[in-house]
């Protein structure tokens, strides 16, 4: 009975979706480890964690889709909360390396006795558990998220405005992470990681097994993500963005509605964050560079924002061609990312879905309903039958 009302409630292309994730969280992993190197349709473990690191883009992409395509909120600073999910993941592998560092303290990793640490941080402690980290890869951002939201909401912090201090937010950030005397290592971050949860990081087994969860994970977000903007709640969240004037007047607290969606959405971000730390073998505080922020809504740009799919869609394809790209014409790509910005703000303002959506529904209507007010409603691009569309649907 729960699970009949949990898929009555999600779209049919949600569910798609998400069992297409499902079975690549199956696939890949049984290419990588049961065909033999050298055969047709084995995966390499360097392309599973390459695709893997893909996946955990895509959750954060996701996630400021779930802010900024449903509620309006342009976040320019949820970098940070992938960057904070990524510490968390990364001081407990810290602790799992013990007296395999280079300096052999069983409790100290290797920049605190470089550094002339004399015993653990308080905000260390706990952190050998898994448990414990995987706590705090959840409230750390979701608690900054809060309270950051909470003010900045309350005082009706909104536009550009808001953009730029989440952005300082994030800034701010960088550099306390930057310094030695932080405690989380200064410049060089955290890495040398050697076990998780008893198996070693490397071992292609586990790199099997990290991309499984992240795919898993991404799963799960376009659930949660497909559950809320398809509740009252994401019709509420919807006229918060388009008009919040209007909603507010209509009773509604627009700013619980808003620091709601910013804090769901910040937790999402840390998944992805500690996801991506044990497939990529470090974090630093270049995790929190502005620009890495601004990346997250180009690709949510490209995809289409408003859709849940397209972000998914634009982080998978940008990162594919960031990765040829700078091996190919590596001084180019910060030219070419701005290129592709302005191209798709000018020419595809609803992202590669949103063209999608325009061929696919010019092509059915021409079979099913080619009247004249149907040929103008596809020429505006109008489609509402569409997964996780932020558009309302026409009365009918």
């Amino acid at each position: 009975m729960l699970t009949q009302a949990l898929f009555r409630a999600l779209d049919r292309k949600a569910i798609w979706v998400i069992g297409i994730f499902l079975a690549v969280a199956i696939l890949v992993p049984m290419a990588n480890l049961l065909i033999p190197p050298g055969q047709f349709g084995h995966v390499p473990t360097y392309l599973v964690s390459l695709l893997g690191k893909y996946l955990s883009y895509a959750i954060l992409a996701l996630a400021l889709d779930l802010v900024w395509g449903y509620c309006g909120i342009l976040s320019l600073g949820h970098g940070a909360f992938f960057a904070l999910g990524g510490y968390a993941m990364g001081m407990y592998l810290m602790r799992q390396i013990g007296t395999r560092g280079v300096y052999g303290n069983p409790v100290l990793p290797d920049f605190m006795v470089f550094l002339n640490y004399s015993e653990l941080p308080w905000f260390w402690q706990g952190f050998d558990n898994f448990w414990f980290a995987m706590a705090m890869v959840v409230l750390v951002p979701g608690l900054l998220a809060f309270v950051f939201g909470f003010f900045a909401f309350r005082s009706r912090v909104t536009g550009v405005y808001l953009s730029i201090i989440t952005q300082a937010m994030t800034f701010a950030l960088l550099l306390a992470f930057f310094r030695n005397d932080m405690g989380f290592g200064g410049n060089n971050g955290l890495t040398d990681f050697k076990d998780i949860l008893g198996t070693p990081v490397q071992a292609q087994a586990t790199r099997a097994t990290l991309f499984a969860a992240t795919a898993i994970a991404l799963a799960l977000s376009v659930l949660v993500c497909s559950k809320i903007v398809n509740s009252k709640l994401g019709k509420v969240m919807v006229a918060v963005r388009d008009a919040e004037s209007r909603t507010r007047f209509l009773g509604y607290r627009v700013e619980y509605v808003k620091l709601f969606a910013f804090t769901v959405s910040a937790i999402m971000a840390g998944i992805a964050g500690a996801l991506y730390v044990p497939q990529v073998g470090i974090i630093n505080p270049g995790e929190f560079e502005p620009g890495n922020s601004i990346e997250v809504v180009i690709w949510t740009a490209v995809g289409g924002r408003g859709t849940l799919i397209g972000p998914i869609i634009g982080a998978i394809v940008v990162n594919l061609g960031k990765s040829w790209f700078t091996t190919v014409f590596p001084e180019f790509w910060l030219f070419a990312l701005g290129a592709l910005f302005v191209l798709v703000t000018l020419f595809l303002p609803k992202g590669i879905v949103g063209l999608w959506k325009q061929i696919f529904g010019r092509h059915r209507a021409a079979r099913h309903d080619p009247t004249p007010k149907a040929s103008a409603d596809i020429e505006r691009g109008e489609d509402p039958a569409s997964f996780g569309d932020a558009q309302p649907r026409p009365a009918e």
